[in-house]
This record gives C-alpha cells, structure tokens and sequence, in this order.
C-alpha cells in the first residue's frame, strides 16, 4: 500500500470545513476523476470514478466520525482499495487545517505506474487545493452532519 498525506489550510471556521467534508455527494465537485458519490446511509457510500479511462465503483465504510475532528474510512466492496482519515484543526476562528491520509493499494499496471511517478500524490494535493477553493467560496451545504460513528458500533463491519 502507499501512503499519501497532504493539508491545507482553508479560511473557514472549523465547522463549515468539517460540514462541508460532510457532503460526500458534493465531492464530484472538488475531486478530480470522482463522477459520483451515492450516500447509501450514515456509513456507507457508493463511488463511481474515472482516472485516465479507468472506470472503477466501489463502497466506502465510514468507521470512525468525531464532529469537527475527524471522519476515517475505508472501502469495504469494488474495485479499490484503501483507507484514510481527514483531520480537522482549528487554526483560528477563521482558518482551519484539513489533513488527509490515505492508504491506497493501487491495482493493475496503470495505477502502479501512476503510484510510482507520485501522481496519486499529485492527485489528493490537487483535490485538497479545489476543496480550498470551493468551501472558501461558499460552494456547497457547510452544515453538514453532524453524527458521531465510533468503531464497533451497529452496522459497522469492525
């Protein structure tokens, strides 16, 4: 597995960038390659991409989410598979540090090959930058959900 960890800074409130990472059917619009995102319930997502002509679906399992500090996951069904945490730090009332973690297993020749030129970094760098962009801008819902998931609770495969 390869592990990619980047953050950004944004100029949001703590709570609207947490919110907003909420939004997990709002992700098409910051994530490159992401076509859809289908929240199944509380827990789960579906996930249709599309990276340079790969097409790839697969189920995400959320099994750990804390309002304003974190949400961990992992792809429980499909095509991919990896884990990740985002991590949210108050800077100050204005500004709040996102930091993403993700350990990916890249399948086939042509993630491998993509893994090894650093662009599955390149990848998560450029998505944490149009997330900047977008929350700064006011896209989207930033009220988000605002549950609390711990490992081993009802429903969770952990």
């Amino acid at each position: 597995m390869s592990t990619v960890k980047k953050a950004v800074d944004v100029e949001v409130p703590l709570g609207v960038a947490y919110g907003q990472w909420t939004q997990f059917e709002e992700f098409p619009n910051f994530m490159e390659g992401v076509e859809e995102v289908r929240q199944l319930d509380d827990r789960h997502n579906h996930w249709t991409t599309s990276i340079g002509g790969v097409r790839r679906e697969f189920d995400t399992e959320i099994v750990d989410q804390l309002p304003d500090d974190r949400i961990t996951w992992r792809s429980v069904a499909g095509d991919i598979r990896q884990r990740g945490s985002v991590r949210f730090e108050r800077i100050d009332d204005m500004h709040t540090r996102v930091e993403l973690t993700m350990d990916i297993e890249p399948t086939g020749v042509a993630e491998r090959g993509a893994d090894a030129l650093g662009m599955i970094d390149r990848r998560v760098n450029g998505d944490l930058r149009r997330f900047k962009d977008y929350v700064e801008s006011g896209g989207g819902d930033s009220v988000g959900w605002r549950g609390r998931i711990r490992p081993g609770d009802p429903g969770s495969t952990l």
